[in-house]
């Protein structure tokens, strides 16, 4: 696949990589059909199956509400594992790059998060931690179809790949929607990974594949792979473009002298204004690591920042808060 060797040169566009897998335990129905003792006697077995792994268990049931959310906001945990945490446990590293959720919709949901376009390494230490597990403990497997799911459409691999891509040119350029509909019949899904409604918030798109029925892990990869690469090739060749439209430029020094001055700032805005200043900083305009942004957007996050302080802040407090942190990181 020799995805690694591409890493450096497209993670000013492929912001990170996610490899997930959705196991379940042949002796046990599907968590639906557990009640809250049940999914702790599940939630047991696996803790002990990775004993060893130096990773924390978090008892969901034990996290307040803004605990659980700020895990959503950083894709560690699904938004509906976070609305509901009876029976259920989080098994995370120190990093965070790896996580298991317990009993969600699965069993098991083993994630792995790395930067870039990482797809071969963070599937072989989700492959790892799996056949870990598969070593102490019993999947429900079926030769002819793989591993059986509570969805139908995990069945089979139970693998889920995506990337997360940063594209504002082909946005400006109109063409993601052709776009999407091109990769579907790939295999592939293309959607916005922030905002609500259909709103696309900052550019960032996550690309996925769809198929895991009737073809291999390593299939599956080296698609997403080539296509990501694809979908970079052509962002590059939009944003050569744009980059010297002047008004376009405008824009990413208005974002850029915004962040540096504003009073007060909503989560939405960040998250667009970062959108250009990330492009100005890819092409050179600005002296900031990629990486900085990401970690600012994440960390500025609502939830995020009320697990962070003493007292519950307001709306408008964090909004105060989150001006003055950006205006502090970028001097």
């Amino acid at each position: 696949m020799n995805n690694e060797s591409n890493c450096n040169s497209v993670s000013d566009v492929v912001l990170s990589t996610r490899v997930r897998l959705a196991r379940n335990l042949r002796k046990y129905p599907f968590p639906a059909r557990l009640d809250r003792d049940e999914k702790k006697t599940v939630c047991s077995l696996i803790k002990d199956a990775l004993d060893g792994e130096n990773l924390d268990c978090i008892d969901m049931e034990t996290l307040s509400p803004v605990e659980a959310v700020s895990l959503a906001e950083k894709h560690l945990i699904s938004a509906e594992f976070a609305s509901n945490g009876t029976g259920r446990s989080l098994l995370l590293s120190k990093n965070e790059d790896v996580s298991l959720m317990l009993c969600e919709e699965d069993h098991i949901r083993i994630q792995i998060i790395e930067s870039g376009l990482s797809l071969e390494e963070a599937y072989r230490k989700a492959d790892r931690i799996d056949s870990l597990i598969e070593n102490r403990l019993t999947y429900a497997f079926d030769e002819r179809i793989g591993y059986l799911t509570q969805c139908p459409t995990d069945l089979g691999t139970g693998m889920r790949a995506s990337v997360l891509l940063h594209l504002p040119a082909l946005s400006r350029k109109g063409a993601v929607r052709n776009l999407t509909a091109t990769v579907a019949k790939l295999g592939l899904t293309l959607r916005g990974s922030y905002g609500e409604d259909g709103e696309i918030l900052g550019d960032i798109y996550q690309l996925s594949n769809q198929v895991t029925l009737g073809i291999s892990e390593k299939a599956a990869l080296q698609n997403l792979n080539s296509i990501a690469l694809q979908i970079v090739t052509q962002e590059k060749q939009a944003r050569a473009v744009l980059i010297k439209d002047e008004d376009f430029m405008d824009k990413i020094f208005r974002a850029y002298g915004i962040l540096k001055s504003a009073y007060k700032l909503t989560s939405k805005e960040l998250t667009n204004l970062i959108s250009y200043v990330r492009l100005g900083a890819a092409e050179g305009l600005f002296d900031i690591p990629v990486e900085k942004l990401s970690a600012l957007n994440a960390e500025l996050q609502p939830a995020t920042m009320n697990t962070k302080s003493e007292v519950p802040l307001t709306r408008s407090q964090r909004d105060i808060k989150r001006a003055e942190r950006i205006r502090e990181a970028l001097g």
